[in-house]
């Protein structure tokens, strides 16, 4: 311990204990209304979020200023065990040598749940709303369905990353701070180690704190009154601030925004607490990559939610955002929901998603509206990459179709309305195919602009811009006896229903029984023009840009306000004619909804709330990661040769890509150990990988001391149904790898990126091996008995390895040289003499098993591998991984 203690001193001595960001020096006074509240004087102040330092991470830079046009209240420490307990109604003793210490092991949810609930027993309105809450069995919050954030409330609520920079940027010291240099590893009650200029304590040090932020990109500019990223993006990512009793002091900075994992509303860690904050923020904006906006589009839905409507998670729902001007969309399937916007200046009006779900179309002419249009096409991704335009004179409308075996595009020359007969017919509908990326020839359909749907027999046209209007068997004719109508779509299966909004007419009145508004109520009619259906809107709001989705009985609407703005979006049932929130924002056009069709034909009595469910909404990226190998596996299992197992290091730093004369897949993920290593090789690997002839899996020493399986897979669904089916060993159903990439949770970016190289995610330079980070004690994880089991378990495996004539090669990964100048083995604790007993330990296996290689990449720091080649003190980067790939496959060969 004392060496450790002399090398952080050491750095110490040679870094800035101070980082000032702020243009002036804030005032600040006790604020005599909320009890332990410091008031912060911040209007007309400023802080800045992030460093223009090359050296930092990327999610912290560029450096963007913040400036403040409102006061703040925050906590003048972490909120502690005894306030939370009291607070939360934990039944929980707490002894008094720990009720001060700062309250840990929280989720963000956790934190929110507190601040409402101090909101409520003051009498506040709360600053968070939410429809559900889900707690797992330690009694943590994992998730709040429909989770908005109002910042216009007076209210408790967490600090936004601005608030809390400011307030910390006021004596920011880390030298007057609990780290890892005076703490022993273990946090202190709160306030016992001095206060910053503003009197708050514990910022730098103590607990690791959530503020309110998603984890989103900063801009090199100006904000004012920024609360953060509109959404945590595909991996929902939170923002947590300062160092923790764990973090030595050189690697603890103000601009820091995250952890050594990635974190989610759903982590929680036994460093990482919160504060609070209290007050309204007025005229907040909202900063992401398509710029700053005072005004943002919130995801009121859950996956189940939807999934409950349209029958599967694989929804995709596509809109304009018209107060950006910008094509947006989210994927309902995604284990993360976020709004996606694809930023261009193109004018964009009524998307249409392809019949596959991987593009959209879109026209720059309204409905209603006469005049020149264009018509394109893009990929439904964040960057709408492959952008293509119709080469036609004008077209409008554009709608996916499928005939016979090609995939067409319906639209027409002119989209404004059909009230005047002449005027009418001198427009015409066309369809033009589409394949590999390219329009072909368009070919005319119609005299008339029928651009709100075609049956899928042909036999049907409608189109509604003024009067409801119909091709029946080639002859046009006019429904709805000629009364006003508009938004109009025709269903896109065989019903040949016709949805559509009118201005409360008599005809409608007539059906519905009593007299309603304008657009008040969806109308449907059937093949011949008849009402069959009608539903009402909201209460206080009426419908507009109502459309069909691409399945049987699910429509789609806008909604508008009593000031005529858009501000949210609703899925529609025909069967019971219920309706559900899926987004909020202040202007919301066009929606466009897709659902996968699915394929599946199923042959076995599965649970498809189970099956191929290698996710939990006790979400972590790893869990995510990990379902994207399983992915994997079910495709390849038959055909692998080499599997590769470990945690982030391994994950990182072997390329299965570069095995020459192997086909391997790298199943890797953070949060791994020997213990899953072995229960995958016996439940998984061996049942069904019949081609396996080796296995490579990580010796992480380091982390032995953890039962990582029970933290945190253990409640994702798939691996329980899979081992109430003895795993598969009678044969594996045909659904089950589709099912593996059907099932909830996800993306398609995430998985693009886990599956690419076959598992290998690499990552480009990083931070080198200069700066160590030893988040744990060197005397916390010597429990000998702990690695006494984790040696029979690997022996086990070897044993069982052997019987199966499957060759073990077990990589120690390089970490640090700098840990060689300390007592510490590697990033996650054990004393180096112990470590090299272990080590011994593990080296002596080879002798009794034959098909066991140890190679030791690290030689207790003393390796080849230069700082060029690591990403950080204990993961390679992509120029380490050729190395340590480079003689892996050097070693195959010698042992083929």
């Amino acid at each position: 311990m004392k060496q450790i203690c002399s090398l952080l001193l050491f750095f110490l001595l040679t870094v800035s204990c101070t980082d000032p960001s702020h243009d002036s020096s804030v005032e600040a006074r006790v604020d005599s209304e909320h009890a332990g509240m410091i008031l912060v004087e911040a209007t007309g102040e400023s802080t800045t979020l992030g460093t223009n330092d090359a050296a930092a991470a990327s999610n912290a830079k560029p450096a963007m200023k913040v400036k403040f046009a409102y006061d703040f209240s925050i906590s003048k420490s972490e909120v502690t065990r005894s306030e939370y307990a009291a607070l939360m109604e934990k039944n929980i003793s707490i002894a008094s040598d720990s009720a001060d210490l700062p309250q840990t092991n929280v989720t963000y949810y956790d934190a929110v749940l507190y601040a409402n609930a101090r909101s409520s027993q003051e009498g506040y309105d709360t600053a968070y709303s939410y429809s559900s809450a889900t707690f797992d069995s330690e009694g943590n919050c994992t998730n709040l369905d429909g989770l908005v954030f109002d910042p216009s409330q007076e209210a408790y609520r967490l600090p936004t990353e601005a608030e809390w920079m400011l307030a910390a940027g006021e004596g920011w010291n880390t030298s007057s701070a609990w780290t890892n240099v005076n703490s022993e590893y273990h946090s202190h009650p709160v306030c016992t180690i001095g206060e910053n200029d503003l009197g708050l304590c514990d910022l730098a040090g103590n607990a690791m704190e959530w503020v309110n932020d998603w984890l989103g990109n900063l801009l090199d500019t100006t904000v004012t009154n920024s609360v953060g990223a509109p959404d945590g993006g595909t991996l929902g990512q939170r923002v947590v601030k300062g160092g923790s009793y764990k973090n030595d002091p050189s690697n603890i900075t103000l601009y820091s925004r995250g952890d050594i994992y990635a974190v989610t509303s759903a982590t929680k860690a036994e460093y990482v607490g919160f504060r609070l904050a209290f007050g309204s923020i007025s005229t907040p904006l909202w900063v992401s990559g398509a710029g700053v906006s005072l005004s943002r589009v919130s995801v009121v839905a859950t996956s189940g939610q939807v999934k409950s409507v349209t029958g599967t998670y694989h929804t995709k729902l596509v809109f304009v955002n018209y107060e950006t001007g910008n094509l947006a969309y989210i994927d309902f399937s995604n284990s993360t929901l976020a709004v996606t916007e694809i930023v261009d200046t193109l004018p964009v009006f009524h998307p249409d998603i392809s019949p596959d779900g991987k593009r959209v179309a879109f026209c720059t002419k309204v409905e209603g509206v006469s005049g020149t249009s264009e018509v394109y096409v893009r990929d439904l991704n964040a960057t709408g990459t492959n952008l293509v335009k119709l080469n036609v004179a004008s077209a409008a409308i554009p709608r996916w179709r499928v005939v016979g075996a090609d995939t067409v595009i319906v639209y027409v020359t002119d989209a404004g309305n059909n009230k005047e007969d002449a005027e009418w017919k001198q427009k015409s509908t066309w369809q033009v195919p589409f394949a590999g990326g390219k329009f072909g020839t368009p070919v005319k359909l119609f005299d008339g602009s029928y651009h709100d749907g075609i049956s899928e027999d042909g036999s049907l046209a409608v189109t509604g811009a003024r009067l409801l209007r119909a091709n029946v068997s080639g002859k046009d004719t006019v429904w709805y006896n000629g009364e006003q109508a508009c938004n109009a779509s025709l269903s896109k299966d065989s019903t040949k229903r016709t949805l559509f909004l009118d201005f409360g007419s008599e005809t409608g009145k007539t059906f519905v029984g009593k007299e309603y508004a304008t657009h008040e109520r969806l109308l449907f009619a059937d093949s011949t023009g008849k009402l069959i259906q009608s539903i009402a809107a909201p209460a206080n709001y009426t419908f507009d840009h109502s459309e069909w989705s691409n399945v049987k009985n699910v429509a789609v609407a806008t909604v508008t306000n009593t000031n005529g703005a858009h501000s949210a979006i609703y899925l529609i049932s025909t069967v019971d004619s219920s309706l559900l929130k899926v987004a909020e924002g202040d202007e919301l056009w066009h929606p466009c909804l897709w659902v996968a069709k699915s394929n599946i034909i199923t042959n076995f009595d599965l649970d498809l709330d189970s099956a191929g469910v290698y996710m939990s909404k006790t979400y972590a990226d790893y869990i995510e990661s990990m379902r994207y190998k399983m992915e994997l596996f079910w495709q390849y299992h038959d055909s692998l040769t080499v599997l590769i197992w470990g945690s982030s290091r391994p994950y990182r730093g072997i390329n299965p890509m570069m095995l020459t004369n192997e086909f391997a897949i790298n199943m890797s993920v953070a949060c791994n150990d020997i213990t899953m290593a072995a229960r995958f090789f016996e439940n998984y690997f061996l049942p069904h990988c019949s081609k396996m002839r080796t296995y490579v899996i990580s010796l992480d020493f380091d982390l032995w001391h953890e039962s990582l399986w029970d933290t945190y897979y253990e409640s994702v669904p798939g691996y329980h149904y899979d081992k109430n089916h003895d795993y598969w060993k009678s044969g594996i159903p045909a659904e089950l790898p589709r099912l593996s990439v059907d099932a909830w949770g996800g993306n398609e970016i995430n998985r693009e990126t886990n599956k690419i190289y076959n598992g290998f995610v690499g990552i480009s330079n990083g931070s080198g091996w200069e700066n160590i980070d030893m988040s744990q004690d060197s005397i916390a994880t010597t429990i000998k008995s702990l690695y006494e089991e984790k040696l029979l378990i690997l022996e086990k495996l070897l044993k069982l390895a052997q019987q199966n004539n499957i060759r073990v090669i077990g990589i120690i990964f390089p970490q640090s040289p700098l840990y060689a100048q300390t007592g510490m083995y590697g990033r996650h604790g054990l004393t180096r003499s112990y470590a090299v007993e272990i080590i011994a330990r593990a080296m002596e296996m080879q002798t009794e098993y034959n098909n066991f290689t140890v190679m030791d990449e690290n030689k207790m720091g003393a390796h080849d591998y230069t700082t060029a080649m690591a990403y950080d003190s204990d993961h390679l980067n992509s120029l380490g991984a050729v190395q340590l790939t480079t003689r892996l496959d050097s070693l195959l060969k010698t042992l083929e």
